[in-house]
């Protein structure tokens, strides 16, 4: 068997501490199936006396993070500090110009930098591999790089950010509301103290921006992603989805077509027929379209310090092999550079929610409104009314140009018939 693969690991937070937890479990089993040892030798982290439950002190320790890329027998560093900037990215830029291979979970970093990485990467012909950046240990980036890689990918989107997820489908199994089932995810570690990257879509975003670089063969492009998230979404809404046939999921989705490249994260009623209407609970869940392949799903635990870890390990293995080839499944030059796709031309079908007073002339105005964009509605519901006096109106529109529901929207922006922001969903075809 060949000389180990010697690893540096910068970060020893969940990740980190299940990292070295997997290698030694694991072992022997890694070794034969990479060819020779992974062997961890040195770590760096803030805090170097933190009770982690695993054991550091066989390890050599590095104060400053960034050292680590210097360090005389290490021939990887794995990144697990998190951020887009800052000591992850000083790590990763000294890593690759040390010609040593990188690895990382580091989603922010790989939106906002991979490109510039990647082409450091190439240039000093060493491995950049980043598979548990999305969807924690589903192999969704290995699936798009390896296994469908001849194949024109048409459109990819999923389930991205396993926090809204879990909150979606407690509001949905419970009837419960936003804000409760947030707090409620806070105290069982599926969500942040400060959650806004996951609720407000952020996550999800970055996510789908390195996705659609690898299925598309585009630079990525993480400032084009149209962003929205779950904050003001209400029990009532996920209710109404409910009785016309759907549930209510955030959606990543990007396309590449003649007008350029379309990325957005949104909340979406899917419909029932869809295997995405059935995950559930911190979930991850990928759809990629192949001209040849048809529909693929990659489906499992999307964070969590076991999957992610594993996908850490995956791609250590694929470097001790040797196999590795440039991050993006081509070479960063050979990416393309397109245009953010205008959104205004695109045709769907939407659920709109509106709170307003019970008084007449209310529902007239909507309608007019909808009318004079040119948004055909298909079905208009009103529920009773609150204790406050307010009444929710859900409107569902047939297919349509999007820019004729912005128009209709704006022309409402004002309204002293409106009590709140309205909530516009888009509706996913089956």
């Amino acid at each position: 068997m060949s000389e180990p693969l010697k690893v540096a690991l910068a970060g020893l937070g969940t990740v980190g501490a299940g990292v070295i937890r997997l290698i030694d479990a694991n072992a022997d089993l890694i070794a034969r199936r990479a060819g020779r040892p992974i062997e961890i030798v040195a770590v760096s982290a803030r805090d170097r006396a933190k009770d982690r439950g695993v054991d550091i002190t066989r390890f050599d320790w590095v104060d400053d993070m960034t050292e680590l890329a210097q360090h005389p027998r290490a021939d990887v560093v794995v990144e697990l500090i998190g951020g887009s900037d800052g000591p992850a990215l000083a790590l990763a830029r000294a890593t690759l110009a040390a010609n040593k291979g990188l690895v990382t979970a580091n989603k922010a970093m790989i939106a906002h930098h991979g490109l510039e990485l990647a082409n450091l990467a190439e240039r000093a012909d060493t491995p950049m591999k980043f598979e548990a950046a999305v969807a924690g240990g589903v192999p969704v980036i290995k699936g798009l790089r390896e296994g469908a890689a001849a194949n024109q990918i048409d459109r990819v989107y999923g389930i991205l950010n396993g926090t809204c997820n879990f909150i979606l489908s407690k509001m949905e199994a419970e009837g419960r509301d936003f804000a409760e089932v947030l707090a409620e995810a806070q105290a069982a570690g599926f969500a942040e103290a400060d959650p806004s990257f996951d609720i407000d879509g952020v996550d999800a975003a970055h996510k789908l921006s390195i996705l659609a670089s690898i299925a598309f063969g585009t630079q990525p492009a993480f400032g084009d992603v149209a962003i929205g998230g779950i904050r003001h979404l209400l029990a009532a809404d996920i209710a109404e989805a409910a009785a016309l046939g759907y549930r209510v999921r955030l959606l990543g989705i990007a396309d590449l077509g003649p007008n350029g490249l379309f990325q957005r994260v949104h909340a979406h009623l899917v419909p029932l027929a869809h295997p995405l209407a059935h995950v559930t609970g911190p979930t991850n869940a990928v759809v990629a379209e192949g001209n040849f392949v048809g529909r693929l799903l990659f489906q499992g635990a999307g964070a969590g310090d076991g999957p992610t870890a594993s996908a850490v390990v995956a791609d250590l293995i694929d470097i001790a092999r040797t196999e590795f080839g440039p991050p993006y499944a081509m070479p960063a030059t050979a990416l393309a550079a397109e245009p953010a796709a205008p959104t205004g031309e695109r045709r769907s079908r939407a659920y709109l929610r509106f709170t307003v007073p019970d008084k007449v002339g209310v529902l007239a105005e909507l309608a007019a409104a909808m009318r004079d964009a040119g948004v055909s509605i298909e079905s208009l519901i009103q529920r009773g009314a609150a204790s406050d006096g307010s009444v929710l109106v859900a409107i569902v529109t047939h297919e349509g140009p999007e820019r004729c529901v912005a128009q209709a929207l704006e022309k409402l922006r004002g309204s002293q018939s409106l009590a709140g922001e309205p909530m516009w969903m888009h509706i996913l075809a089956e």
